[in-house]
């Protein structure tokens, strides 16, 4: 990708990149097809800005509030060398744990270079695969690759050395209350923890060890009840991750996307933005909404053309190679000759019309 890099720069208009997160890269795989995320993200583009400078602000994200509540949750859990995790594990989960070693790998000799946190981490880790040396190494820098990219990722999570074998400690700030957290963040950190397990999995292997040594059940740390109280739940991500890995498979190379751009094509602020943007084609559904800065933009768009991506995933899967809602109609009220590849779709929205005709018509 070095030769790529020189027009990711230039795409992101001299802004400083933005870095990819568990977060980002678990949403950019439920949608692979989207050539406007994978570029923007793999560009270090600042969506919520670009979004924000076309009139269509995300009105979503974590308060202030949530986000100072995490932080100080998780340093309460960290604190004197993750003492509270190691008697949270021990007494809650029952594992045997009888000393620990601490590496905390979020500097190294005062700097933060990404590219040094990850020299450390990898010769930190190839020590304890080697020796058994190394119990905790918090924020570990992993490295992934995405759309043909190498990124870095900077977790927020543990990697728990137990009987030769890693798990990942995810800590979050939503409450366990009377055993019971609510499914949707459950689920959302289960697809961030595999992020983490994959990129994991990929150094020890990269290591010259086997990958399965990176456990697919990783420990889900949560406040209980209504106190500050920790409380820690084992969970298999092993459907998440094999979403993951699927997903990234299938995402196209960035560097052929680019490519395909004008040679002058920038998303910095602008005249010219919204141009830009419509520029790099967006495959849009409703599930973005949840996942991704430039929905609202990119819903008006779907909107505005008519595409069937805006009624859903599921309807535009149906249909296919049919794009336009208005070619669906078309071929299903047999207007339109279709193409040798969308004969059987066309096939099956006739016969779909005909039967709603045949339906309305026995209800008078």
């Amino acid at each position: 990708m070095t030769e790529t890099a020189p027009d990711l720069d230039r795409l992101r208009g001299g802004a400083p990149p933005r870095n990819h997160d568990a977060r980002t890269i678990a949403a950019l795989t439920a949608n692979p097809g989207c050539a406007r995320r994978g570029v923007m993200d793999a560009a270090g583009v600042d969506k919520d800005a670009v979004a924000r400078q076309l009139g269509f602000p995300a009105p979503y994200g974590q308060s202030q509030f949530a986000i100072t509540r995490g932080n100080v949750f998780e340093q309460q859990v960290k604190a004197d060398g993750c003492a509270e995790l190691l008697t949270l594990l021990r007494d809650r989960l029952g594992l045997t744990v009888p000393e620990a070693r601490y590496d905390d790998l979020e500097e190294v000799a005062g700097s933060e270079s990404r590219e040094m946190r990850h020299a450390r981490t990898r010769r930190l880790l190839a020590r304890a695969l080697e020796t058994g040396e190394g119990t905790l190494f918090d924020h570990p820098l992993l490295r992934l690759e995405i759309g043909g990219r190498a990124v870095y990722l900077e977790p927020d999570v543990i990697a728990f050395q137990l009987a030769g074998r890693f798990h990942v400690v995810e800590i979050k700030s939503f409450a366990v209350i009377d055993g019971q957290a609510e499914p949707e963040q459950v689920a959302a950190a289960a697809r961030q923890s595999a992020v983490y397990v994959l990129a994991l999995r990929r150094l020890v292997a990269e290591l010259g060890h086997d990958p399965a040594r990176v456990a697919h059940e990783v420990f889900l740390v949560c406040p209980e009840n209504f106190t500050n109280r920790p409380t820690a739940t084992p969970v298999d991500v092993r459907p998440q991750l094999a979403v993951v890995e699927r997903q990234l498979a299938r995402l196209t190379r960035v560097d052929e996307i680019v490519a395909a751009l004008p040679a002058d094509l920038t998303f910095a602020p602008g005249a010219a933005l919204p141009e830009s943007v419509r520029a790099v084609q967006a495959r849009y559904a409703p599930e973005c909404m949840a996942s991704c800065e430039m929905a609202f933009f990119c819903r008006d768009e779907a909107r505005a053309c008519g595409a069937t991506g805006a009624l859903g995933r599921s309807v535009r899967d149906d249909l296919g190679g049919v794009d336009s809602i208005a070619m669906a109609l078309a071929l299903a009220e047999g207007t339109l000759e279709p193409a040798a590849e969308l004969a059987e779709t066309a096939a099956q929205l006739r016969t779909a019309t005909r039967l709603r005709r045949e339906a309305l018509g026995g209800l008078h």
